[in-house]
């Protein structure tokens, strides 16, 4: 039985290794996340990009993932698409995240048992990603990807206690982010082949 949807966003992607190609660079670190989603049990995964991307989703996406076309890249949109795909509940992932735990997934969506949002930050600044019961309560702010915050979250909610903080990761966005790449964890395959 599926519980949730876990949805990959692709997101604009700056900057990439000396001698990396930034398209493959992002498609190596999208392919990797979506790797990781697609065999988490109970979950349903799926891949949210703007027209665009629509080509760099299909080569990455799995038989059994969901593609959601979102006028932006935005946690929000995500969040939209997965409920109009018949979801009730939801959790997104921005794409350049590639050696994320699975666990870190779990912990995610767990909150939403009790609570109406959870959002994740990245150890680097901005966000990870969230977690929602859909649809979207109408409090639920725009969440800022790159400057957004949890207390920026949970600020317009009736009752702060309906969003909780899930544990975060760093995302991979400049240079000083490959120090945090762990080589002992397992996966980040297509990532790890471009830096090597």
């Amino acid at each position: 039985m599926t519980v949730a949807a876990v949805v990959a966003l692709l997101v604009p992607v700056e900057w990439a290794p000396p001698g990396s190609d930034l398209a493959a660079w992002r498609a190596a670190m999208a392919e990797d996340l979506v790797d990781l989603l697609t065999p988490l049990p109970r979950v349903q995964p799926a891949i949210a990009a703007v027209a665009a991307d629509l080509p760099l989703a299909a080569k990455i996406a799995w038989p059994s993932t969901r593609i959601y076309e979102v006028p932006a890249p935005t946690i929000r949109a995500a969040l939209t698409a997965a409920f109009d795909d018949g979801h009730d509940k939801a959790a997104v992932v921005l794409a350049d995240a590639p050696d994320l735990p699975a666990m870190l997934i779990g912990k995610l969506l767990r909150p939403l048992s009790t609570r109406a949002l959870a959002v994740a930050p990245a150890h680097n600044g901005g966000l990870l990603g969230a977690s929602a019961n859909l649809p979207l309560p109408t409090w639920v702010p725009e969440l800022d990807a790159v400057e957004g915050d949890v207390a920026a979250a949970r600020r317009p909610a009736p009752d702060p206690t309906m969003v909780v903080s899930a544990p975060g990761w760093h995302r991979l966005r400049g240079p000083d982010d490959l120090r945090r790449l762990d080589p002992g964890l397992d996966g980040w395959e297509a990532t790890r082949a471009m830096l090597t």
